[in-house]
Formats: C-alpha cells, structure tokens, sequence
C-alpha cells in the first residue's frame, strides 16, 4: 500500500471512529431524552389533576361524576397543532383515580373500572408515600408500544386519599425521536463527507509536496540541474532546505576533487614541456634551438592559461541553478556577432561560414553565455574544417524549441570519441595542427544548454563532417 492511502486510510479510521463514536452517543441519548422530558411532563401534569380530583372528594368518598364529564370533553377536542412540523389532531393521555386500596375508582377509557391496581407500581409506590412510576408494554412483542405511568397522591386534609395516574403512549413522542436520530444520521453523513474531502485535499497536498522532494533528489542524485520545489513553510520547507544545503556541501566537495584531480592531470603535460625547455635552455644551446624552446614554453603557457580561463568559466556556468539576466535574443544577430569574432581565422584558413538563421528567430536567455556557447561550437567547427570548407549555420523550429545546427565539411569524429565528447578535458588532436583542445569547451556549451532548459547534441554526417545542435526554448 502506498504512503498517501495509508496516510489516508489511517486519518479516515481516526475521523471516522471519532465521529462514529460522538454521533452514535448523540443518537443513543435522543430516545432516554425524549422520555425523560415526557415523564417531567407527566409529573406536573398528574399532581394538577390530582388537586382537581382532591377538590370532588366529600366524607373520604370521591365522585367522579364532574371529573369524567370535563375529561370526556378534553378528549373530544381538536388541538390543531403543529410541533416542529408535526400536526397533532388527538389527546392522548389517559387517567385512572383509585382508592386507598388501589380499586380502580375512575379510567379515562371505561376498561378498568373496580379492577385492583394496588400491585402496578405507579400506584403502590404513590399510595406507599413514594414516586410512583412505570413503563409498560401493551404488546410484549413490540417495544414501540410502551406506555408510560406517572401517578400523584391525592391528599384529603394531608392524608392520601387515592391516587391519579396520567398514562401516556411513548409511540406519541416516536416521530420526535425518529427526526431526532435522522438529523444526527445526516449530519454524521456530511461530516464523514467533509472529513474525507479535507483528508483528500490534505493528503494530496502532502503527497505532492514529499513527490517533489522526491523528484529533486532523484534529479540531484542523477547529476541534473534542478531547483528545490517550492513548498511554503513548516517542516516540509525544512527539510527541502535541508536538502538542498546537503546538495551543495556535497557537489562542492565533489566538484572540487574532481576538478583538483583533473586538472592536475591535464597540467602535466603542459609543466612538463615547459620544465623540459626551460633546462634545455640552461645548457646554452645553439641558438635555431633556443628559439625552439622559447616557442614552446610560449606556447605550453598559452595552453595553461586558456585551460585555466575555461576552466574558471566553466566552474561559474555549473554551480548556477538559474539564469542572472534572461533578456531577449535574436539568433541571427548572435550568430552575425560570434562569426564576426572569428573572421580573422575563418579568413586565414578560408573557410567560408554562412548563417541562414532565420531573422525572426529569437529565445529568451543570458547573452553572453549564449554568445560563449556558439563560439565555442564555431571553434570547434573551424578546427576540424578543411582549407577552404564551408561552415552553415542554420535552425530549424519544432513547436517550442529552436535548434541552432553548426555543419562543418570535416572528417568527422571517430566513433570511439562519441561517447565521451562531453566529457571535462577530453579532447581529440585538430586535423591540422595534430594538437589537443583544453576539453572544456564543449562541456561548457552543455552547461549553457541546460542553464537555459535546452540540449547540445553532435554528431556526424552521413555524407562528411559533424554536426553540432543547441536546443533553446522558443520564447518571446
């Protein structure tokens, strides 16, 4: 099971055992609640009617004669009632009155007269001087047709007399309890609806934050240039910030071994030579080979400057997440301007180079970066171009990338060098000089790429020569 259902399913259960707990103590109290206030009801009601009936008792004996001709009125009385949207046409309550020996002196519904009552508990408990009460069912195979006893002493000069007891069916008070419960049920259904859609919204939110973390470590560990995801604040933010210092501390570290390690590799060579013509300059040699050796110092000093000045570059263009100063950028202008750097040897070696960038291309970008880039691809296309070859530049447009191609008329790259043309210092001998390249530059162009959400690719052509291409976004 994945972590956003477990999350899910375990912040349910919590809701969902809480309100089932909260909504089910509600339900369960709505019936005894109802009741209880009926039984409140009937109290008062039974002590009133016991005062009416104490005031018809004459010599100890009780006539009933008014008493039941004023309720045989109520009975036939329609009280055109609506309580809480429930009409009520009848009345209900029933009174019995017994004597002291709980004969059955007077019943509201004419069954029980002269029958002994004196063991229901609603009339021994009041003729023993106590609360008299009980609940019984008409049908012992129905538990919706109880009805409730309260009865009252009747007194005669502080004695008791007999006793009333007002009776009243709890199936009265049944839709009350049944409305009750139905509103709790819905109000439960709504408050798991909304539970489930807060724990939805508030589980996506989590999985999507902790997916983002995830897709930026990933990224990280897969040596791509990403930005830490946007995540607010809390601890989530936290951590994300805590990722991504561990980021650096651990790039810087590894950037700088590899660099220390590579570097001190590609400067041999050049110190060497140097060293060499330096001692052999000490022995006073003749002079055509004291020229020699000058020239070669000269020259291994012009190598390790400019591999140090593309290596500073390079190290700027790969600790950077995102672009300084994005300005608009016409290609063909860019192109004009970086083959105007390099038409001194373009003309030296007379290599014509042909920019067929269209003039309404454009990109958003860093300009000078891309300037660097596309003079670096330029560079490597003049050193591998024969004497009097040609070099286009050309684009082509695809939805939302422009593919800046620079085609050289070379030999090509071996095949066992394609592999690792991007690679830091790796680099091929010139056609024409035999010499190797700081292999920086191309690796420099790579990084340029990314930093502006785009690729370089090279690769040859069937006919003859290579061919370089820079993706861009098209934007502007």
């Amino acid at each position: 099971m994945s972590f956003t259902a477990r999350l899910l399913l375990g912040y349910f259960l919590i809701v969902g055992l809480a309100a089932w707990f909260v909504l089910n103590s509600f339900s369960e109290e709505v019936k005894p609640g109802v009741r209880q206030t009926m039984e409140e009801t009937l109290v008062d009601t039974a002590y009133l009617l016991a005062e009416i009936a104490a005031g018809d008792m004459s010599s100890g004996q009780l006539d009933t004669t008014r008493f039941a001709a004023a309720f045989g009125r109520y009975q036939q009385r329609d009280p055109h009632a609506v309580i809480w949207g429930f009409r009520k046409n009848t009345l209900d309550l029933r009174v019995y009155i017994t004597d002291t020996a709980g004969i059955v002196l007077y019943d509201s519904k004419g069954v029980a007269a002269g029958q002994d009552y004196s063991r229901w508990n609603d009339v021994h408990l009041t003729l023993a001087g106590r609360y008299g009460v009980r609940s019984t069912a008409v049908d012992p195979d129905d538990s919706r047709s109880t009805v409730m006893h309260v009865a009252a002493p009747i007194l005669l000069d502080g004695k008791i007399a007999g006793s009333l007891t007002v009776a009243k069916p709890t199936i009265s008070v049944q839709p009350f309890i049944d409305r009750s419960r139905h509103r709790i049920e819905r109000a439960g259904g709504w408050l798991m609806g909304g539970s489930l859609v807060i724990g939805l919204l508030f589980t996506w939110w989590l999985s999507r934050s902790v997916g983002s973390l995830c897709r930026y470590a990933r990224e990280v560990s897969a040596g791509k240039k990403t930005q830490l995801p946007k995540l607010g604040g809390g601890e989530l933010a936290e951590l994300g910030r805590a990722l991504a210092e561990m980021r650096e501390k651990l790039d810087g570290r590894e950037y700088i071994e590899n660099y220390v390690h590579h570097l001190v590799h590609e400067m041999k060579s050049p110190l060497t030579a140097v060293i060499g013509s330096a001692e052999l300059l000490d022995e006073n040699p003749p002079e055509q080979d004291r020229v020699t050796f000058t020239a070669n110092i000269r020259e291994q000093s012009r190598r390790m400057k400019d591999m140090l000045d593309k290596l500073l570059a390079l190290a700027r263009v790969e600790h950077r997440d995102t672009l300084e100063e994005a300005v608009p950028v016409k290609l063909r202008e860019l192109a004009e301007t970086v083959i105007a750097d390099h038409l001194m040897r373009l003309r030296q070696r007379g290599i014509l180079c042909v920019n067929d960038i269209s003039a309404r291309a454009q990109t958003t970008g860093e300009l000078f970066l891309l300037r660097q880039a596309l003079a670096n691809l330029l560079d490597n296309a003049i050193d591998f171009s024969p004497d009097g070859g040609q070099i286009t530049l050309t684009l082509e447009t695809k939805a939302d990338r422009h593919v800046l191609i620079v085609r050289d008329q070379g030999c090509g790259i071996p095949e066992y060098a394609l592999p690792r043309i991007f690679e830091r210092f790796y680099s091929i001998a010139r056609p024409a000089t035999q010499r190797k390249s700081t292999g920086l530059g191309l690796p420099f162009v790579r990084e340029v790429a990314l930093l502006h959400k785009g690729e370089v690719t090279l690769q040859n052509l069937p006919e003859c020569g290579a061919e370089a291409r820079l993706s861009l976004p098209v934007r502007g």
